[in-house]
Order: C-alpha cells, then sequence, then structure tokens
C-alpha cells in the first residue's frame, strides 16, 4: 500500500477502459472511482476530492476536453491526464492549455501507467511541501510580532485567543501598521478553522466590480474582460477564515450583500442567478472610526453590529515602547536567517534611536527598517549608520514626542517659525503671541 494513497477518477464511455484502469489503480494501492459520461463524472467530482484524474477525449457524443474546466473548477489541484486512441499534436496542446498534467496516448502498458502515476505522487508531496514551509514561513514572521511585555498587548493576546474559538465575526481597530493583518493569521491559527483556508481581500485596492467579483466570484461573460469563471475568495476559503481589510472602503452596493452573506450564508457570482452556501468566518480591519461613517449614512448600521460582534482594538507602537527593542531583535533575527546573516544585535545608539523615534508608521514601519538593515548589515553589530536618516537625532529638528523637554520643543519651534516669516510681526502672528512675548522668548532662548 503507498504510504500516499491517490484518489483516482477514471472517466471513459468504454467498460473495457473502466474496469482495467481501475483494476491496475487499485491493485497499486489506490483509491479509485470511475464514470462513463460528463454528468457522472461531474457528479464525483462534487461529492470527492480527487488527487488524479484520466479522461478519455470521446465520451460518446460528448468531448472529454469540455469536461476538463469544469473538473478543476470544483478542484483546482486536481492532476487530469487526457487519455485517447487519437493522438495529435495539436489535441495534446489543446489539453494541456485547458489544464491537463499529461497525454497518454493509447494503447498504454501498465509500466507508463505505474510511471506516470509515481509522477503525479512525486508531484503531489511537492506541492504539499512548498504549502507546508510557506505556512512555516508565515508562522515564523507571524511569532516575530508576538513578541510582547506591553500590558496592553498582552490584553489584546488574551481576548484574541479568547474568542478565536467562537464563530463571531471581530472587527480589528486601530491606525494603519499596527499588525491587524498578523493578527487575523494568528486568529485563524488559533481557531476550530486553522486547517482550512484563509484569505485577504484589501478593500481599498479593488474598483467596486472587481471588488464584488474578488468577493464572491463572476461567471464567465459577466462583464468585460470576464473570459472564464471565477469561484471567488468566499468559495476559495470554503471551512475557513476570510478576511475584510479596511471595510469601511466597502461600497455600498456590496455591503448589502456582505450583511445577506453574514446572516445567510448565501450569495450569487457576478452574472450568475444560482444561489451558493459557504461557511467562512469573517474578520475585518479598519484604521477610520466607523461610528462616524454609520451617523453620516455611508456604512450600513446593521452591517457595522453585524461586523463588530468582538471589537479588538490594538495600540500604536509608540503607546507599547517597552516592546520596540524585543520586537526590533525578533525581526532582526528573522531578517538574518532571510538573508542568511547571523547577527549580535544592535548598537546602544540604534536602540535609543528606537526608543525615541514616534515611529507614525507603527509595527510596519519597524519591520521596513529593521528588513533594510539587515539587507544592507556586513558585520554582526548593526550600527546607527544603517538608520533612516529621519530617524538620526539633530538638535535642531525636534519632533513631536520625542524624548526632550517642553522648552526645547518651544525652542526649536519659535526658531522654525522665525526663519520661515518675512518679519517678526508675521512669526508673533503664526505663534499666536504678541511682539513683547516674542522679544521676550528669543532673548530666553538666545535666538536673537
Amino acid at each position: 500500500m503507498n504510504q500516499n494513497t491517490l484518489n483516482v477518477l477514471i472517466v471513459d464511455d468504454e467498460i473495457n477502459i473502466r474496469k482495467t484502469l481501475s483494476i491496475f489503480c487499485e491493485t497499486q494501492g489506490y483509491s479509485c472511482k470511475t464514470a462513463s459520461n460528463v454528468e457522472d463524472a461531474m457528479m464525483l467530482n462534487t461529492e470527492l476530492l480527487f488527487d488524479v484524474a484520466f479522461v478519455d477525449l470521446r465520451l460518446g457524443t460528448d468531448n472529454g476536453l469540455d469536461l476538463l474546466p469544469l473538473l478543476l473548477k470544483n478542484n483546482p489541484s486536481l492532476k487530469i491526464i487526457v487519455i485517447t486512441a487519437y493522438s495529435t499534436i495539436e489535441t495534446a496542446v489543446r489539453a494541456l492549455q485547458l489544464g491537463a498534467a499529461d497525454y497518454l496516448p493509447k494503447p498504454f502498458r501498465p509500466d507508463e501507467l505505474s510511471a506516470m502515476l509515481q509522477r503525479i505522487q512525486t508531484m503531489q508531496a511537492m506541492e504539499h511541501r512548498i504549502l507546508s514551509l510557506q505556512e512555516d514561513i508565515g508562522r515564523l514572521q507571524s511569532e516575530t510580532y508576538l513578541v510582547s511585555n506591553s500590558p496592553v498587548m498582552q490584553k489584546v493576546y488574551e481576548l484574541a485567543r479568547q474568542v478565536a474559538k467562537s464563530e463571531a465575526t471581530i472587527m480589528l481597530e486601530g491606525p494603519s501598521g499596527t499588525g491587524k493583518t498578523v493578527l487575523a493569521k494568528l486568529i485563524h491559527q488559533w481557531s476550530n478553522r486553522s486547517n482550512k483556508p484563509f484569505g485577504v481581500i484589501s478593500c481599498p485596492t479593488l474598483s467596486p466590480e472587481l471588488l464584488e467579483s474578488t468577493l464572491f466570484g463572476h461567471v464567465r461573460g459577466a462583464f468585460t474582460g470576464a473570459v472564464r469563471d471565477n469561484p471567488g475568495k468566499v468559495a476559495l476559503c470554503e471551512g475557513g477564515t476570510l478576511f475584510l481589510d479596511e471595510v469601511g472602503e466597502l461600497p455600498s452596493s456590496i455591503q448589502a450583500k456582505l450583511l445577506r452573506f453574514i446572516q445567510e450564508r448565501e450569495y450569487e457570482r457576478v452574472g450568475d442567478h444560482i444561489t451558493r452556501k459557504a461557511d467562512v468566518r469573517i474578520i475585518t480591519a479598519t484604521n477610520t472610526n466607523l461610528d462616524t461613517a454609520v451617523k453620516e449614512g455611508k456604512f450600513r448600521e446593521d452591517l457595522f453590529f453585524r461586523l463588530r460582534v468582538i471589537s479588538i482594538t490594538l495600540p500604536t507602537l509608540f503607546d507599547r515602547k517597552e516592546d520596540i527593542h524585543p520586537l526590533a531583535e525578533s525581526m532582526l533575527a528573522y531578517f538574518g536567517t532571510q538573508n542568511h546573516h547571523s547577527f549580535s544585535g544592535f548598537a546602544p545608539s540604534v536602540i535609543n534611536a528606537f526608543q525615541n523615534y514616534n515611529w507614525p508608521g507603527n509595527l510596519r514601519e519597524l519591520r521596513n527598517v529593521i528588513e533594510r538593515m539587515a539587507i544592507l548589515c556586513y558585520t554582526p553589530l548593526v550600527g546607527a549608520e544603517l538608520l533612516p536618516e529621519n530617524m538620526i537625532f539633530h538638535p535642531d529638528q525636534i519632533r513631536i514626542g520625542d524624548a526632550v523637554s517642553l522648552e526645547a520643543i518651544e525652542k526649536s519651534h519659535i526658531q522654525k517659525v522665525i526663519m520661515r516669516s518675512t518679519t517678526l510681526q508675521e512669526a508673533a502672528e503664526i505663534l499666536g503671541i504678541d511682539q513683547a512675548t516674542l522679544w521676550r522668548k528669543r532673548k530666553q532662548y538666545g535666538l536673537d
């Protein structure tokens, strides 16, 4: 018996071929089902998940090539082997263009069948290995964000773990770059759906038409450019989780359809009248105040409440400064592994710069800075010379939020306003003080 048993579908209108192939596959340790026509093949392909399908080109009055896209539509990972007694180069090329994995002319020998199935099995094992490695990389990358000494962040993780096992919709709130997508992936990994797909749709990046198609799918000819059927992310995430990033940008035309899907688990593809069902958990994220959008009539109140059954707010990186150093070290180790470089850590001046910076881009900005430094550094210790220019502290470039006194901020601000004004009267007006007060401030800070 094979260690990894293949599920094989045989579609041929000749009973002898079906029997011969079926007996051969079963003696090789594979599970096998047969069909003599397109309708039976489609029914089996809907009910069962096959790894391999042998499809004859002539199925009575039907063309086997027409069956290929139908089979792949339900099972994109299916490996189809076209078999025929009427072999031509043109037919072989056409079969491969339609998604066939291989082409087998009749009559075929047992050793040819065995070699072909072995190739399919090896290919399948490699694909599973690639998916496993991708998941490992995703988990490793997510773990770099889990590092936290911040009490507020610990509460976020505690709440996320607690609600992950439920089926409730979750809304992640917080400024851009705070790690909402990463947390959504972690919630999926902690949930009972972790062995099913996780999909992401960025709402602002797509037009309303493309967004609806990406979400629910479309049928061929539904609109200009729809040259083939698209199942949509809802169908592809069956049993799993779909994350809608920046859901506040969702067009009103789609909001009602999303509400219906959440309530009824029903939807239609664009250009199709068939009502479909799907079991998909919805997690959303927003960096805007949706309460305001609801009050202004830009976002449906009923959808807002359905999406916000559980709300989790992520803090800015500035509000969890105790995490900056450990997060930076964790990310450095991650990017060091990616670039085949071992680092001993950061120079104290780098950590000091990190702590004094206000991180407007939050975790995303920190990640980009660390990745850049890891790529450019050729020594074990990452030094301050690799810091971006905007992070290097200059006394005359004080920023709001820097670890400096109010007096230093006031001095810097007055100096810059005076330099950019044509007269002292103009400078005083910008500062909101009279000229006498400005004169005293200039004398106090030595700005004469």
